[in-house]
Parts: C-alpha cells; structure tokens; sequence
C-alpha cells in the first residue's frame, strides 16, 4: 500500500472523519485529502505525528511494501550493519533542535564581534573626545571589562546550546544509513529552505561591504570621526551580517549532516575530526595577542585591525592545513 492508502486504512480504523483526523494534526481537511488521493505528501513533522496519533512507526507509514500488520515502532536491536541507522524521529529531532538553537548561536557570535566596541569607543573618545573625555586609563580598564563580560557572554551561550546538540554529536561525526523514505523527506526541507539561504548569504556579503565604506570615506580625513563612529558602525553592520551567515548556515548544514553531503561525506568527516582542534586554538592566540598588543602600545582604538587581518589568515591557514592532511591521508 501507498502512503496515501495507509493514511485512509488507519483513519477509518479509528472511525475519524477527515476533519477529524486534520483537527488532531492541527490541519485543513483539504491538506488530508491531498495525503489520501496522493496529490501532496506530508511534511516530516505530521508523518511523525500520524506515526505517534496510529501507533504505527514511521517505516510503517513510509514503507509502500510493508503489510498492515505492521508492528508499532521497533525496538532497537543488534545487527550486522555496524552502521547506525537513523529514523524519521531522530533525524526530524536533530533538524528541530539545529533549527531552535541556530539563532542563539549566532547571537553568542554575535556577543564576541561587539565586544571589543566599547573598548575602541571610550578609546576614541580618551584621545578625540572634546564634550565628553575620559582619560585612557579609566577608557582601557572599562572597555576591557566590558569586552570579557560580552565574550563570556558569548562563550556561554555557544556551550550551553553546543551542549544541546551533544546528543547528535554523531551526526557530524561517524557514518550512518537513514531509513526508508527519510533521505527524500530532507531533501524537500532543504529545497524549501534554499531561498531563504540564499538571501542570508547575500544579505550578509552586502552589509559586511557595506560597512566597510564609511571607514574608507572617512578614515583618511578625520580619524576620531573614524575611530569614535565608522569602526564601531563596521563592527555592528559584519555582526548582523555574521548572525545572518551563521543562523542560515547552521540550518543548511543540519540538512548536509542528515544527507551525508557536501563537507560532511564519510571521508571529510574523517578529515574535519583531525583538523577540529585548529579553529579553537587559533581564535584563543588571537584574542590573547589583541589584548596583549593592545595593553602594551595602548592604543587600543587602532588594534582592531588585528581581528580582520586574523580572519583572512584563518581561511588560508585552515584550506593549507586541510590540505596538508588531505594529503596524508
């Protein structure tokens, strides 16, 4: 039987009308009819709740060769297959969570962007300032406070919502099989999330140049103009556009994890776990070596410069590392 048979079957074993069975799925009547004709195919979160409104498992309810005597959702059992074989529920699980924590893990990068602003603000106006002026002392000692407290702010956000998604660690890490019907289900979601990406990613790309060009208008002309207003403004225009790259991104990726493409194929997640450790290292050396530069030429409103100049080193450091050990292997 069909899905759409199935669906017909199940719904007149429970004597449930159409509108009753899209009353309990939060539906239109019209929606179930399409199910039950075959003209539309439900979407993954209402297969998995007519799977848990039946009683039945989601194989069952994918499974064209699979009888109606099908049993209820099985138990996990040894097999020969080392391979972990993933569900409709967990793979649907996996893509809810990704899609629930992605905005608060861009907000914790987000924290980490904005928190040197402060510190090139007071900076700007200790040496600019004409109404308001603080020495450089106290403009040091209070921006660097506030840069710790964002970035701690940050880091926790990003390790409490990792931790979240600790349970699919092995999403991105091991290789595994998904079941019937699951693969096409993950395949649609991403289709209809492709705009939406597409438009972060150029929303993205247009503010982070964007925000460059009053710095370079400006800067050469009137350097506390720059350092009290364009540097700051750039740093809020590449925050938005980070958040908008890293929410969409994570999405998107979520979808790659499930389908086992992209950068995420058996072999490069082989190749990711052994060159996992160089992105956190990095970003540590550098923001010890801002802070350490800056504390020492105190000047901290044109150290700043070392966080651009440390992200396009990081790309050519990362592609020469992966490669590197690409090779190796």
């Amino acid at each position: 039987m069909i899905l759409g048979e199935k669906i017909i079957q199940m719904r007149k074993q429970k004597e449930w009308s159409q509108e009753e069975l899209a009353s309990q799925l939060g539906i239109s009547r019209q929606s179930v009819s399409k199910w039950e004709s075959g003209a539309s195919i439900p979407e993954l979160d209402k297969i998995v709740s007519m799977s848990r409104l039946f009683g039945v498992s989601t194989d069952y309810l994918l499974k064209e060769e699979m009888e109606e005597s099908a049993p209820a959702i099985l138990p996990k059992e040894e097999i020969s297959d080392p391979q972990r074989s993933v569900s409709l529920e967990e793979a649907t699980g996996f893509l809810e969570l990704t899609r629930k924590t992605a905005a608060k893990i861009a907000f914790g990068v987000v924290c980490c962007i904005l928190s040197p602003i402060c510190l090139i603000l007071l900076g700007g106006l200790s040496e600019y300032g004409q109404r308001v002026r603080i020495s450089e002392e106290m403009a040091a000692s209070l921006g660097t406070t506030v840069l710790l407290i964002m970035i701690a702010a940050g880091v926790a956000i990003l390790i409490f919502n990792g931790m979240r998604l600790e349970k699919y660690s092995y999403m991105e890490k091991e290789t595994f099989v998904l079941l019937y019907g699951v693969a096409g289900i993950v395949e649609k979601r991403k289709e209809e999330f492709a705009p939406t990406f597409r438009k972060c990613i150029i929303t993205g790309v247009t503010l982070c140049i964007v925000g460059v060009v009053p710095l370079l208008l400006i800067g050469t002309r009137d350097e506390a103009l720059a350092a009290i207003v364009c540097i700051p403004l750039l740093f809020c225009f590449i925050a938005v556009g980070v958040f908008l790259f890293v929410w969409a991104g994570s999405i998107n990726e979520s979808f790659d994890k499930t389908l086992q493409i992209g950068d995420h194929t058996p072999e490069k997640k082989e190749l990711n776990q052994q060159t996992s450790f160089f992105a956190g290292a990095y970003w540590c050396v550098i923001a010890a070596v801002y802070i350490g530069v800056s504390l020492y030429m105190d000047n901290w409103h044109r150290s700043w410069i070392i966080w651009p100049v440390a992200g396009a080193l990081f790309a050519a450091f990362y592609m020469i590392l992966r490669g590197v050990m690409g090779r190796k292997k």
